[in-house]
C-alpha cells in the first residue's frame, strides 16, 4: 500500500481516491490496416465503478510524477510490459486541489494483456470506435471524447539555421558550434514541453520526438555522438528537407515546425504541419 492510498476532497465538493491525485494510462495501437485499438480495464465488481470499463490507473504516491504513477499502476494491475509504451503526452483534469492525469502512450505491437491484480476483472484491447459500446466508468466516459482526439505523437522539427540566428551566442563565428550547442540544449525537452499550441494536440505536457535539421557548414553536427535528439543533415536546402519531413504526416503524428521563415511557414502549413516561431522554443530551453 502506498502513501497515496486514501480519500481526498476537491474544491468541487467531491471525494476522490488518491490523497495526492491519481493518474491513468490510455495505451493504444494502430495496426497495419489503420485500425486503432485501445487497452481497457474492466474493474472488479467489489471496487469503485465495479464492472465498468476504463483505463488502467490509480492513486499517485507523494514522491512520483503522473507518468511514473500511471505506468506503475498499469504494471500492477495487468501484464502489459509498460517499458514498451511510447509516452506522447498528458492531459490533466483539475477538480480544484485534486487532479487526474491521463497519460497517452502508443505501442508498436498489440501484445496479449491479462489481468494481474484483484482490482482487474479483465484486460482487453478494444476497437476505438467500439469503446462507447461498453458500460464505461463514469469519469472515463466524460473524458473519452477529449482523449480519443489526443491519440497522436508530436514531432518537433527545428529549423536549426533560423533558430540559431535568433540567439546571440556568436553563431556567425562558428556555425557548427552554435548548432551543436542548440542540439545539446534541445535535450531539455525530454522532460516534457508545456504550452503546445492548442491546434496540434490538446496535451498539458507533451513528450515530442525532436528533430533538428542542419545545413551547410553545420552538417557535421549530424556526425556528432547522439544525445537523444535526432539530427538530420540536409543534402541541399534545409527548407526543402523540412518540407520533405512533414509531408509524411499521418493519422498518428502531428508535426510542429519551429521557424520564423515566412516562406517555409507557408510551405509547411500547405503540407499539413503547424508552425511556431523560435521564441516559443527558446523560452522552453
Amino acid at each position: 500500500m502506498g502513501d497515496g492510498d486514501g480519500w481526498a476532497d476537491c474544491g468541487l465538493g467531491h471525494t476522490h481516491w488518491g490523497r495526492f491525485g491519481a493518474a491513468g494510462l490510455l495505451a493504444y495501437h494502430r495496426d497495419p490496416g489503420g485500425q486503432v485499438w485501445v487497452l481497457l480495464q474492466q474493474r472488479a465488481w467489489w471496487g469503485i465503478g465495479g464492472g465498468t470499463w476504463g483505463m488502467f490507473g490509480g492513486a499517485l504516491h507523494s514522491h512520483e510524477d503522473p507518468v511514473s504513477g500511471a505506468l506503475r499502476e498499469t504494471a500492477e494491475e495487468c501484464t502489459l510490459d509498460t517499458g514498451l509504451v511510447n509516452v506522447h503526452g498528458t492531459s490533466v483534469e483539475d477538480h480544484g486541489g485534486w487532479t487526474f492525469t491521463s497519460v497517452m502512450g502508443s505501442l508498436s505491437e498489440l501484445p496479449r494483456v491479462r489481468a494481474a491484480s484483484s482490482e482487474t476483472r479483465r484486460a482487453q484491447w478494444v476497437r476505438a470506435e467500439e469503446v462507447t459500446d461498453r458500460k464505461l466508468f463514469a469519469p472515463f466516459a466524460r473524458s473519452w471524447p477529449r482523449l480519443r482526439d489526443a491519440m497522436k505523437g508530436v514531432v518537433l522539427v527545428v529549423d536549426a539555421a533560423n533558430v540559431v540566428g535568433a540567439r546571440a551566442d556568436g553563431w556567425w563565428k562558428d556555425r557548427a558550434g552554435a548548432n551543436l550547442r542548440l542540439r545539446d540544449d534541445l535535450k531539455a525537452l525530454n522532460a516534457g514541453v508545456q504550452g503546445l499550441p492548442g491546434e496540434i494536440v490538446r496535451f498539458d505536457r507533451c513528450f515530442p520526438e525532436v528533430v533538428l535539421v542542419v545545413e551547410g557548414a553545420a552538417r557535421s553536427v549530424a556526425d556528432a555522438p547522439a544525445n537523444g535528439v535526432k539530427v538530420v543533415a540536409a543534402p541541399g536546402s534545409g527548407d526543402d528537407q523540412i518540407v520533405d519531413l512533414v509531408q509524411g504526416t499521418g493519422l498518428d503524428t502531428a508535426h510542429l515546425v519551429v521557424t520564423a521563415d515566412r516562406e517555409l511557414r507557408r510551405r509547411c502549413e500547405a503540407a499539413g504541419a503547424a508552425v511556431i516561431g523560435p521564441r516559443w522554443l527558446l523560452e522552453r530551453l
